[in-house]
């Protein structure tokens, strides 16, 4: 197979003519980065350099004497240089190594354990990966690894579990959403989602769980459920050799509202009569059969500031306050800690907190002589608690605004605060807030409205499975919601919020994978008017390793849509967006881009998403342009203005490619059956080849030599050393199937014999399917192709999607002279079906 490099090159200059009108999209980038400073893991950019560097007079050795790249690679590389030049010349230090078993042992059976740390500290994100390979391989003990990947700074808690896939699955129901992770996979698998109500006649599809590196699952959400209903799900999970594992889940969703204790309902006027609502002194709380219930009845909760929180929860559980309007507490409104299980709604919290006796350099103190500032004071908090919904309640006027980043990082009250590690596994996460109102005031704002703690760990925050949606948060000085921490699942959607230096906070993801879609985020701006960021990432590598979705949301600001913010010095960031429109204002030096990734981390996606600065009239990214698909409207001006105009409504309008579960017009059908000629008469979701009126060209330098023959209709031969081309229109889903049939005529051992499904002119191992061939190259598809039958079926959609442009024929053989060639290959009746329009 012959090299074909080429480097994309999208950068296009705006064109603003007075009689025209007409929009381009442009993109700006820095051109001196190089692929050995930027991009990926420390192990990637190490790699790049070393490889792009290495000659006779340049060995290993030297060139990482004088590595001079980002301070932190550098540490690494100074303190395991020789480990890092070993692991190299055994070909151990190599992207993405797809080898033989026998290989694998050869190349990791001599590791040391300096060797293993140089790994570890290397390849942050890929955790489970080089857990699984050096258990497996090396002749290391499990405690020398254990030390290994101490030494390397890796998280204790994750040694060996990946690899020993010592977790149970889970599905975890929340009310409108079900989470689910699998525990024991490979990376180069996939792992669809199909689901269905009990009453459902149709299965409907999900989005593909995401591959999650830390502990080696596939993990991944449901969403937009019926409360309180059975749903069944099936996970198919198919390897890169073809071979599939059904995973099958039967849960419930929580219904919206809990189960009350009838014996355990209180009215308050019966229970309170001033000062501190305790229930702990009161011993009211609840059990799985039922909560004790709260009811506000008229009196108003009002405590000093002598006692901590106006409503005491403490470790009760299976506790609802309903209707309390509550003022006061020292620190808190209402307050719980170590609890489970306790719903509160249509609560009414104000005037809680510490007020400044001092202000010193613009942050305020409660005395003259206490060092610490005043923070982390909240309308409710629930210390280390999980399983939690706090719905229809509204949180405002503190008695202590925040300072802005004029004065250093914001400090000051919260309306949330969330630290859902419970003591038990059990009771983590699970936290629901729906449906609230969390407000400051222009000059009086929060800190943050929703706040975590631990934000830096995967203990701190939502933790996991929870959901924020449905509500209106306004008026801070830093973020207006924090999920940092976990976010193993955690879903943030369906939100309005305005006024805050910056939108959402995920920096940093510790896990993943979580979800930002459908979310109106405009009018930003702390109380002097500065702001950062829609969405707020960053710390991938530092803080390793969680990927976000980024769906249809609307963002409407003057700075930037999505941003990263250093996260021990750290700005990468891991994330999948699509379809969202985002309309920025200003430029300059990180100002005004849709998504500002300075680091262009390889995995990062945009797709489809609509990309507006005002004042160049075009679009505007820091990105890894390579990875970038424009929306196919980016250029309409009218269609742009339109969105401009409809606001927060038009994140309901038609997507060019609808996802599954998640876009508001995706399908509810799942592999209905299809009448094929009725679908080839008016289906898009059908394609055959057929050779009429073809144009057939060669395919990215790749074409060595050899004919091309149109053998009838529906049939193409290739020979010799050859790979072409013929257009194509078509979009390719989960559902997606090949059919064809392919006889193979001459002697010889071809490398690869396939198709190929790409966007553009360029080759890449990721859009090619070898059906026969002894390269290991492309996506093996052996199994499905047998040269006594010559039959072909082959779900394409489960390695490929997307929208395509060529369709590919392969005939790879470099490996034999010309005139020692003889080898021809006829394609026929090459036919692509969906059964499902997404």
């Amino acid at each position: 197979m012959h090299s074909a490099n080429s480097k994309p090159t999208i950068f296009r200059i705006t064109l603003i003519g007075l009689l025209s009108l007409l929009m381009l999209s442009c993109a700006t980038m820095n051109k001196n980065d190089k692929s050995y400073t930027k991009g990926g893991q420390p192990g990637d950019i190490l790699y790049s350099y070393v490889h792009a560097n290495i000659s006779d007079s340049n060995a290993v050795n030297s060139l990482l004497s004088n590595y001079k790249g980002p301070k932190n690679l550098s540490t690494v590389v100074e303190k395991y240089e020789d480990e890092i030049a070993q692991l190299y010349k055994q070909h151990v230090f190599s992207p993405n190594p797809s080898i033989s078993e026998s290989e694998k042992i050869a190349r990791f059976a001599n590791i040391t354990a300096n060797q293993a740390s140089a790994l570890f500290a290397l390849y942050p994100v890929d955790t489970a990966k080089w857990m699984k390979i050096i258990s497996t391989y090396s002749g290391l003990s499990k405690n020398d690894i254990y030390e290994s990947a101490i030494t390397a700074g890796l998280d204790p808690s994750i040694v060996f579990t990946a690899s020993a896939s010592g977790f149970e699955d889970t599905a975890t129901p929340l009310i409108n959403s079900i989470g689910l992770v699998i525990y024991g996979q490979d990376e180069e698998s996939t792992a669809t989602v199909k689901f269905r109500a009990e009453d459902d006649t149709y299965w409907r599809e999900g989005l593909d769980l995401a591959w999650e590196p830390i502990y080696g699952s596939f993990a991944g959400s449901i969403v937009y459920l019926e409360a309180n209903t059975t749903y069944h799900i099936e996970v198919t999970i198919t390897n890169s050799y073809g071979d599939i594992v059904e995973h099958s889940f039967q849960t419930t969703t929580k219904p919206n509202t809990p189960p009350i204790d009838p014996n355990k309902i209180y009215y308050l006027s019966e229970i309170y009569s001033g000062g501190q609502l305790d229930l702990e002194a009161l011993n009211i709380e609840g059990s799985e059969d039922g909560y004790a219930k709260i009811i506000g009845d008229g009196p108003v909760i009002e405590a000093g500031s002598d006692v901590l929180a106006a409503v005491n929860i403490g470790n009760n559980s299976y506790v609802m306050l309903e209707n309390l309007t509550v003022k006061g507490g020292q620190r808190y409104g209402i307050f719980a800690k170590k609890a489970h299980h306790i719903w509160i709604k249509g609560c009414n919290v104000s005037g809680y907190g510490r007020e400044a006796v001092e202000i010193r350099d613009g942050v305020a103190y409660s005395s003259t002589t206490n060092n610490s500032p005043i923070n982390y004071d909240s309308g409710i908090y629930l210390e280390r608690s999980g399983i939690a919904v706090i719905e229809e309640c509204e949180v405002h006027s503190p008695n202590l605004g925040a300072n802005s980043w004029a004065a250093g990082h914001p400090k000051g009250a919260n309306a949330l605060q969330v630290w859902a590690y419970h003591d038990s596994d059990a009771y983590r996460g699970e936290f629901i807030v729906r449906n609230n109102r969390f407000y400051g005031a222009p000059d009086h704002r929060f800190n943050d409205v929703i706040e975590g703690r631990k934000n830096f760990e995967r203990r701190g925050g939502f933790v996991k499975n929870s959901a924020i949606y449905g509500n209106y948060l306004a008026y801070a000085n830093d973020d207006l919601i924090e999920i940092d921490g976990g976010q193993q699942n955690v879903l943030v959607y369906d939100n309005e919020m305005e006024q805050g230096y910056a939108g959402i906070s995920i920096a940093p993801n510790t896990l993943g994978p979580s979800y930002i879609f459908h979310n109106y985020i405009h009018n930003l701006g702390d109380e002097t008017g500065k702001e950062w960021t829609a969405i707020k990432a960053g710390g991938l590598i530092a803080r390793p390793a969680g990927k976000t979705y980024i769906f249809e949301n609307v963002i409407d600001v003057d700075r930037n849509g999505i941003a990263a913010s250093k996260v021990n010095s750290d700005t990468t960031f891991w994330i999948e967006s699509q379809n969202n429109i985002i309309l920025t204002d200003n430029t300059g030096y990180s100002v005004g881009y849709c998504i500002f990734d300075t680091e262009k981390y390889f995995k990062n996606t945009s797709t489809n998403d609509i990309c507006f600065n005002h004042e160049v009239t075009g679009a505007r990214y820091e990105f890894n342009l390579a990875q970038l698909i424009e929306h196919p409207k980016s250029d309409n001006l009218a269609y742009v203005e339109s969105l401009i105009q409809a606001g927060q409504s038009a994140m309901d309008r038609e997507m060019v490619t609808p996802i599954p579960n998640f876009s508001k017009h995706s399908s509810d059908e799942f592999f209905e059956p299809l009448d094929l000629e009725q679908a080839n008469a008016v289906d898009p979701n059908y394609w055959k080849l057929n050779t009429d009126n073809v144009s057939i060209t060669p395919f990215a330098k790749q074409h060595d030599y050899g004919e091309t023959t149109i053998v009838d209709s529906e049939s193409i031969a290739i020979e010799g050393n050859s790979w072409v081309k013929i257009p194509i229109d078509f979009n390719v889903v989960k559902s997606t199937e090949l059919t064809a049939t392919l006889l193979i005529e001459g002697g010889g051992a071809p490398e690869i014999i396939g198709l190929g499904f790409e966007t553009d002119n360029d080759i890449s191992s990721k859009r090619v399917i070898r059906f026969f061939g002894t390269q290991n190259w492309g996506i093996n598809a052996l199994k499905y192709f047998s040269q006594s039958s010559s039959q072909i079926t082959f779900p394409l959609g489960n390695f490929v999607k997307g929208d395509i442009n060529y369709l590919v024929f392969v005939l790879d053989y470099d490996d034999v002279s010309q005139k020692n060639n003889d080898i021809k290959v006829t394609f026929s009746n090459v036919t692509l079906t969906s059964r499902s329009n997404y």
